[in-house]
């Protein structure tokens, strides 16, 4: 019993640390899509 209490806590943690990193992973790259929509529309409209 105590070894599947590990073997949970252990998949637990590796769960959510690879859900945050997925999470931080998607926010950064949505942050840079927005940036480089910005440039390009500045580029368009030639500001």
């Amino acid at each position: 019993m105590e070894l599947l209490k590990g073997l949970f806590k252990f998949l637990l943690a590796v769960i959510l640390i690879v859900g945050g990193t997925l999470i931080g992973g998607t926010i950064f790259a949505s942050k840079k899509i927005d940036d480089l929509g910005d440039k390009l529309q500045d580029k368009i409209h030639g500001n």
